[in-house]
Protein backbone atom coordinates (compact mmCIF):
# COMPACT_ATOMS: atom_id res chain seq x y z
CA UNK A 1 0.00 0.00 0.00
CA UNK A 2 1.26 3.44 -1.10
CA UNK A 3 0.86 6.69 1.11
CA UNK A 4 -0.07 9.41 -1.49
CA UNK A 5 -2.03 13.06 -1.15
CA UNK A 6 -4.54 13.27 -3.26
CA UNK A 7 -5.97 16.05 -5.72
CA UNK A 8 -7.77 17.71 -2.73
CA UNK A 9 -4.30 17.78 -0.53
CA UNK A 10 -5.60 14.96 1.43
CA UNK A 11 -3.47 11.81 2.41
CA UNK A 12 -4.46 8.43 1.33
CA UNK A 13 -3.55 5.08 0.40
CA UNK A 14 -3.46 3.13 -2.77
CA UNK A 15 -2.84 -0.46 -3.50
CA UNK A 16 -1.06 1.00 -7.06
CA UNK A 17 0.37 4.86 -8.68
CA UNK A 18 0.84 6.06 -12.18
CA UNK A 19 4.38 5.10 -11.33
CA UNK A 20 4.20 1.82 -10.09
CA UNK A 21 1.46 0.68 -13.32
CA UNK A 22 4.78 2.28 -15.82
CA UNK A 23 7.38 0.65 -13.78
CA UNK A 24 5.68 -2.46 -13.99
CA UNK A 25 4.71 -2.19 -17.55
CA UNK A 26 5.56 -5.77 -19.71
CA UNK A 27 6.50 -7.52 -16.30
CA UNK A 28 2.98 -7.91 -14.63
CA UNK A 29 -0.03 -7.84 -15.24
CA UNK A 30 -3.04 -6.24 -13.43
CA UNK A 31 -7.05 -6.29 -14.02
CA UNK A 32 -9.77 -3.50 -14.36
CA UNK A 33 -13.10 -3.85 -14.14
CA UNK A 34 -16.09 -1.44 -14.43
CA UNK A 35 -17.32 0.43 -10.87
CA UNK A 36 -20.02 3.19 -10.72
CA UNK A 37 -21.78 2.44 -7.40
CA UNK A 38 -20.22 2.25 -3.73
CA UNK A 39 -21.48 -1.59 -3.64
CA UNK A 40 -19.39 -2.23 -7.29
CA UNK A 41 -16.36 -1.04 -6.39
CA UNK A 42 -16.53 -2.40 -2.67
CA UNK A 43 -17.06 -5.79 -4.49
CA UNK A 44 -13.90 -5.04 -6.71
CA UNK A 45 -11.93 -4.07 -3.58
CA UNK A 46 -12.89 -7.03 -2.09
CA UNK A 47 -12.21 -9.50 -5.09
CA UNK A 48 -8.86 -8.15 -4.94
CA UNK A 49 -9.26 -6.20 -8.16
CA UNK A 50 -5.87 -3.56 -8.82
CA UNK A 51 -7.94 -1.05 -10.87
CA UNK A 52 -11.02 0.40 -11.31
CA UNK A 53 -12.84 3.12 -13.76
CA UNK A 54 -16.04 4.79 -13.36
CA UNK A 55 -17.76 7.72 -14.71
CA UNK A 56 -16.77 10.89 -13.42
CA UNK A 57 -19.80 11.96 -12.09
CA UNK A 58 -19.59 8.68 -10.02
CA UNK A 59 -16.43 9.23 -8.09
CA UNK A 60 -17.64 9.99 -4.44
CA UNK A 61 -19.76 7.27 -4.12
CA UNK A 62 -17.80 4.72 -5.95
CA UNK A 63 -14.96 6.43 -3.55
CA UNK A 64 -17.18 5.40 -0.57
CA UNK A 65 -16.69 1.84 -2.16
CA UNK A 66 -13.33 1.16 -2.52
CA UNK A 67 -10.90 3.23 -0.25
CA UNK A 68 -7.84 2.17 -1.80
CA UNK A 69 -8.04 0.87 -5.39
CA UNK A 70 -6.56 2.79 -8.10
CA UNK A 71 -9.14 4.97 -9.73
CA UNK A 72 -9.76 6.00 -13.28
CA UNK A 73 -12.81 8.45 -14.31
CA UNK A 74 -14.38 8.65 -17.38
CA UNK A 75 -15.08 12.05 -18.86
CA UNK A 76 -17.76 10.88 -20.87
CA UNK A 77 -17.28 12.17 -24.54
CA UNK A 78 -21.28 14.35 -24.82
CA UNK A 79 -21.03 15.19 -21.05
CA UNK A 80 -17.79 16.57 -21.28
CA UNK A 81 -17.61 19.39 -24.52
CA UNK A 82 -15.45 22.27 -24.58
CA UNK A 83 -11.85 22.11 -23.41
CA UNK A 84 -13.05 23.84 -20.55
CA UNK A 85 -15.68 21.37 -19.46
CA UNK A 86 -12.98 18.67 -20.10
CA UNK A 87 -10.47 20.56 -17.87
CA UNK A 88 -12.96 21.58 -15.19
CA UNK A 89 -14.12 17.92 -14.75
CA UNK A 90 -10.89 16.40 -14.94
CA UNK A 91 -9.60 18.43 -11.97
CA UNK A 92 -12.93 17.89 -10.06
CA UNK A 93 -12.80 14.21 -10.63
CA UNK A 94 -9.23 14.31 -9.31
CA UNK A 95 -10.37 16.62 -6.75
CA UNK A 96 -12.75 13.91 -5.63
CA UNK A 97 -10.97 10.96 -5.39
CA UNK A 98 -9.47 9.85 -8.62
CA UNK A 99 -6.45 8.79 -9.36
CA UNK A 100 -6.38 9.09 -13.65
CA UNK A 101 -8.25 10.58 -16.02
CA UNK A 102 -9.80 8.68 -18.99
CA UNK A 103 -11.40 10.66 -22.85
CA UNK A 104 -11.67 9.11 -26.15
CA UNK A 105 -10.49 13.06 -27.58
CA UNK A 106 -8.47 14.17 -29.92
CA UNK A 107 -4.18 14.33 -29.18
CA UNK A 108 -4.33 17.93 -28.51
CA UNK A 109 -7.33 17.44 -25.48
CA UNK A 110 -4.77 15.07 -24.03
CA UNK A 111 -1.66 17.00 -24.41
CA UNK A 112 -3.94 19.59 -22.83
CA UNK A 113 -4.35 17.67 -20.02
CA UNK A 114 -1.29 16.08 -19.37
CA UNK A 115 0.59 19.79 -19.62
CA UNK A 116 -1.44 19.93 -16.36
CA UNK A 117 -0.26 16.61 -15.00
CA UNK A 118 -2.89 15.13 -14.94
CA UNK A 119 -2.53 11.46 -15.39
CA UNK A 120 -4.50 10.02 -18.78
CA UNK A 121 -6.26 7.17 -20.34
CA UNK A 122 -6.66 7.49 -24.24
CA UNK A 123 -8.64 5.55 -25.63
CA UNK A 124 -7.20 3.18 -28.59
CA UNK A 125 -9.07 0.84 -31.66
CA UNK A 126 -12.73 1.06 -31.48
CA UNK A 127 -14.44 3.43 -29.94
CA UNK A 128 -18.54 2.94 -30.04
CA UNK A 129 -19.51 6.32 -30.01
CA UNK A 130 -17.11 6.64 -33.14
CA UNK A 131 -17.91 3.75 -35.08
CA UNK A 132 -20.03 4.98 -37.69
CA UNK A 133 -16.76 6.86 -39.28
CA UNK A 134 -14.71 3.28 -39.18
CA UNK A 135 -18.20 0.90 -40.69
CA UNK A 136 -19.71 0.72 -37.30
CA UNK A 137 -18.39 -2.00 -34.27
CA UNK A 138 -15.99 -3.60 -35.77
CA UNK A 139 -12.31 -4.68 -34.51
CA UNK A 140 -9.87 -2.42 -35.30
CA UNK A 141 -6.21 -3.09 -36.69
CA UNK A 142 -7.63 -5.84 -39.05
CA UNK A 143 -5.04 -5.16 -42.33
CA UNK A 144 -1.74 -4.30 -42.32
CA UNK A 145 -2.20 -1.01 -43.21
CA UNK A 146 -5.35 -0.55 -40.43
CA UNK A 147 -3.19 -2.04 -38.01
CA UNK A 148 0.41 0.54 -38.82
CA UNK A 149 -2.03 3.83 -38.57
CA UNK A 150 -3.14 2.12 -35.05
CA UNK A 151 0.54 1.78 -33.80
CA UNK A 152 1.30 5.48 -34.99
CA UNK A 153 -2.01 6.77 -33.07
CA UNK A 154 0.17 4.65 -30.01
CA UNK A 155 2.88 6.58 -30.68
CA UNK A 156 1.12 9.97 -30.88
CA UNK A 157 -0.80 9.35 -28.04
CA UNK A 158 2.82 8.72 -26.18
CA UNK A 159 3.87 11.94 -27.43
CA UNK A 160 0.98 13.63 -26.00
CA UNK A 161 1.87 12.79 -22.86
CA UNK A 162 -0.38 9.35 -22.07
CA UNK A 163 0.40 6.90 -19.46
CA UNK A 164 -2.24 4.63 -20.58
CA UNK A 165 -4.91 3.55 -23.20
CA UNK A 166 -7.70 1.65 -23.59
CA UNK A 167 -7.26 -0.70 -26.38
CA UNK A 168 -10.82 -1.69 -27.28
CA UNK A 169 -11.10 -4.55 -29.79
CA UNK A 170 -8.18 -4.82 -31.56
CA UNK A 171 -6.65 -8.18 -32.69
CA UNK A 172 -4.53 -10.03 -30.06
CA UNK A 173 -1.10 -9.98 -31.88
CA UNK A 174 -1.09 -6.96 -33.08
CA UNK A 175 -1.94 -5.37 -29.73
CA UNK A 176 1.21 -7.24 -28.20
CA UNK A 177 3.32 -6.06 -30.95
CA UNK A 178 2.06 -3.01 -30.65
CA UNK A 179 2.15 -3.12 -26.80
CA UNK A 180 6.09 -4.18 -27.16
CA UNK A 181 6.94 -0.92 -28.98
CA UNK A 182 5.26 1.45 -26.67
CA UNK A 183 5.38 2.85 -23.08
CA UNK A 184 1.68 3.31 -22.68
CA UNK A 185 0.13 1.17 -20.00
CA UNK A 186 -2.43 -0.86 -22.42
CA UNK A 187 -5.70 -1.77 -21.19
CA UNK A 188 -7.35 -4.84 -22.89
CA UNK A 189 -10.96 -4.65 -23.62
CA UNK A 190 -11.33 -7.11 -26.33
CA UNK A 191 -7.57 -6.74 -27.27
CA UNK A 192 -6.39 -10.65 -26.08
CA UNK A 193 -4.09 -11.17 -23.61
CA UNK A 194 -0.83 -9.72 -25.16
CA UNK A 195 -1.79 -6.36 -22.60
CA UNK A 196 -0.88 -4.97 -19.52
CA UNK A 197 -4.09 -4.87 -17.68
CA UNK A 198 -7.20 -7.34 -18.61
CA UNK A 199 -10.29 -5.20 -18.36
CA UNK A 200 -14.12 -6.18 -18.64
CA UNK A 201 -17.55 -4.26 -17.62
CA UNK A 202 -18.44 -5.56 -14.36
CA UNK A 203 -21.70 -6.22 -15.78
CA UNK A 204 -20.30 -8.58 -18.40
CA UNK A 205 -17.92 -10.44 -15.64
CA UNK A 206 -21.04 -10.92 -13.39
CA UNK A 207 -23.38 -12.32 -15.88
CA UNK A 208 -25.77 -8.82 -15.82
CA UNK A 209 -25.69 -8.15 -19.59
CA UNK A 210 -29.00 -9.46 -21.87
CA UNK A 211 -26.78 -9.48 -24.91
CA UNK A 212 -23.07 -9.28 -23.95
CA UNK A 213 -19.97 -8.57 -26.92
CA UNK A 214 -18.19 -11.45 -28.15
CA UNK A 215 -15.03 -10.22 -25.72
CA UNK A 216 -16.92 -10.97 -22.49
CA UNK A 217 -16.85 -13.91 -20.51
CA UNK A 218 -19.49 -14.00 -18.04
CA UNK A 219 -18.82 -15.59 -14.13
CA UNK A 220 -21.95 -15.27 -12.39
CA UNK A 221 -25.48 -15.01 -13.78
CA UNK A 222 -26.96 -12.25 -11.76
CA UNK A 223 -29.51 -11.67 -14.62
CA UNK A 224 -30.87 -14.76 -13.67
CA UNK A 225 -31.14 -13.41 -9.92
CA UNK A 226 -32.60 -10.01 -11.48
CA UNK A 227 -35.14 -12.01 -12.93
CA UNK A 228 -36.30 -14.22 -9.88
CA UNK A 229 -36.28 -11.04 -7.91
CA UNK A 230 -38.87 -9.59 -10.56
CA UNK A 231 -41.02 -12.72 -10.74
CA UNK A 232 -41.17 -12.76 -6.70
CA UNK A 233 -41.78 -9.05 -6.03
CA UNK A 234 -44.85 -9.47 -8.82
CA UNK A 235 -45.68 -12.76 -6.73
CA UNK A 236 -45.73 -10.65 -3.45
CA UNK A 237 -47.47 -7.89 -4.60
CA UNK A 238 -50.24 -9.97 -6.40
CA UNK A 239 -50.57 -12.30 -3.12
CA UNK A 240 -51.09 -9.15 -0.85
CA UNK A 241 -54.14 -7.56 -3.25
CA UNK A 242 -55.62 -11.17 -3.27
CA UNK A 243 -55.91 -11.35 0.69
CA UNK A 244 -56.97 -7.27 0.73
CA UNK A 245 -59.91 -8.25 -1.60
CA UNK A 246 -61.03 -11.45 0.14
CA UNK A 247 -60.41 -9.65 3.61
CA UNK A 248 -58.05 -12.31 4.74
CA UNK A 249 -55.43 -9.14 5.44
CA UNK A 250 -54.74 -7.37 7.70
CA UNK A 251 -55.43 -10.41 9.88
CA UNK A 252 -54.90 -10.49 13.86
CA UNK A 253 -51.17 -9.91 13.73
CA UNK A 254 -51.39 -6.93 11.57
CA UNK A 255 -54.32 -5.13 13.65
CA UNK A 256 -55.27 -4.43 17.10
CA UNK A 257 -58.48 -3.27 18.76
CA UNK A 258 -59.86 -2.12 22.12
CA UNK A 259 -61.17 -4.97 24.74
CA UNK A 260 -64.94 -5.23 24.59
CA UNK A 261 -65.18 -3.77 27.80
CA UNK A 262 -63.44 -0.41 26.48
CA UNK A 263 -65.35 -0.55 23.48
Amino acid sequence: MKNIYTWAAQPAKRTLTVADLKVAKGKKKFTQVTANSNEEADAAENAGFDMIICQAKNVLKVREGSKHLFLTASLILNQYVTNEDILRGAFKALENGADAVMTPRSMDVVEMLTKEDIPVMGHLGLVPRKSTSVGGMRAIGKTSNEAFELFQKFKRLEDAGAFSAECEVIPENVMGEISKRTNIVTVSLGAGRNADVMYLFMEDICGDSENPPRHAKAYGNILKLRKQIKLERIKALKAFKKDSMTGKFPGKKQSSNLSKKEF
